[in-house]
Formats: structure tokens, C-alpha cells, sequence
């Protein structure tokens, strides 16, 4: 049986099926390899999603090999900005993600959980593609708050002894990130799921999944015998 890939997330995970999107990418990666499962929710904070999880992960199937947890962009909204509702504080933050991942693994205990911090935030992109139209004519998120978020996020993916991709530092190593990775300052442009894309290819790698490690699903085309095509399958 086919190994599974989980991405549990919010509107970025939505999206990552979209065209260049980063979750399409990793299925076709994969594509003979392993099936990716997607589990997104556009809006959602880490409350939200540990409240649902249970129900989120209903037709998910049998263990998964490895599960993505992708949450904070909207848990980092400011509390006195038009997003207001879907801020959570920082300390609440880092127990729900210690909750959402003893749930998976209490569910799966051979699924190897992954954090994903949130992403950077363009405020100038905010501004342009607003949510909502706020009173006070500034942005509803901050990289300030962003980063915060994504530290915490670091900090308890090594408390759990678990893999992290830090995206909000490593999108910042490049020139012209805001423009080049974010569409509307927050959601990702197909350079950005790019992005993401490779850095999660690196962190499944790291714990042994990866097109050298995962075996192909039947015999490949190149493999089939000519003169007897099907006894190539008998195998």
C-alpha cells in the first residue's frame, strides 16, 4: 500500500492545489511513490483546528507516513485590527500546536509530524488586497507579529523532538520577497509555493521519505517486458 502524505493547514494548504500550487507539486513528486492528502481550511487559527481535527481527519485513511501542520498566519492577526477574530495569543498558540500534534499522534503514533511556521508578512501587500475594509487603514497583520509566531512555532517543534520549516526566515533570504513570493502579502505566488514545496522535499528526506527511499507503485513502463507485457505484472 501506498504511503500518504497529510498537509493539515489553513488557506495556504487550501490553495496548495492550485496551479504551481505547493501540494500539487508534491503530488506530482510523488506521484508513483506516495499519495498526498489534503486537509486545508481557509481562515482557520490553531483553535479552530484543534477543535475539528477529529472530524478533519475522517476519511484521512490509515497512518500516514508524515503529517504537515501548517498554522499561525491567522493565529498572528492583530486583536485590535479587522481580523480581530481570528487572533490567538502567542502562549495558546504553542499549547494548541502541542495539542494538535499529540492528537495526530495519539491517531497515528508512526506518522511523523512536521510544523511549518507562518510565512513572512508584506504589509504593503495587505494594505492593497485588504480582507476587510479596516477603519483604521492599516495592515491586519504584521511581520513583526508573523515572526513572533514563527519562533514560537520553532520553539515547539524542538520541545517535541519534531522536524520545522522555518518559512518565515528562509523566504526572507531572498531579494524582493514580498513582491516575488507573496501575492497579497500573505497567500503565496507560484515562486513562493515553490518555495515551500522544496523545503518540504528536504524535511521528508530528512526522516527517510523520498523518491530513493519510497519504492514505485507497480512496474514502471521502462520495465515492462515487450515480448510478454504482462508477465512483467505477475510480480
Amino acid at each position: 500500500m501506498r504511503p500518504k502524505l497529510v498537509l493539515f493547514g489553513d488557506s495556504i494548504t487550501e490553495e496548495s492545489f492550485c496551479d504551481g500550487g505547493w501540494g500539487a507539486a508534491l503530488a506530482h513528486q510523488f506521484a508513483r511513490s506516495a499519495d498526498v492528502v489534503l486537509r486545508g481550511y481557509s481562515g482557520y487559527n490553531t483553535r479552530w483546528a484543534l477543535r475539528v481535527a477529529a472530524r478533519a481527519m475522517e476519511g484521512a485513511g490509515d497512518a500516514p507516513a508524515a503529517v504537515t501542520v501548517f498554522f499561525g498566519a491567522n493565529d498572528a492577526a492583530l486583536p485590535d485590527r479587522s481580523s480581530w477574530f481570528q487572533h490567538v495569543p502567542l502562549d495558546e498558540y504553542q499549547r494548541n500546536l502541542r495539542s494538535i500534534h499529540s492528537f495526530l499522534k495519539e491517531r497515528w503514533p508512526s506518522a511523523v509530524v512536521i510544523l511549518i511556521t507562518p510565512p513572512p508578512i508584506d504589509e504593503d501587500g495587505r494594505l492593497q488586497y485588504p480582507y476587510t475594509d479596516g477603519p483604521s487603514g492599516l495592515p491586519e497583520r504584521t511581520n513583526e507579529s508573523a515572526g513572533a509566531f514563527a519562533k514560537a512555532c520553532v520553539a515547539v517543534a524542538k520541545e517535541l523532538g519534531v522536524p520545522y520549516i522555518d518559512l518565515w526566515t528562509k523566504m526572507q533570504q531572498f531579494p524582493d520577497w514580498e513582491k516575488s513570493f507573496l501575492r497579497d502579502g500573505l497567500h503565496f505566488t507560484p515562486r513562493g509555493n515553490r518555495v515551500l514545496f522544496e523545503e518540504v522535499v528536504q524535511a521528508l528526506k530528512g526522516v527517510g521519505l523520498s523518491l530513493e527511499s519510497l519504492p514505485v507503485d507497480l512496474p514502471l513502463f521502462s520495465d515492462v517486458d515487450p515480448k510478454d507485457p504482462l508477465k512483467s505484472f505477475d510480480n
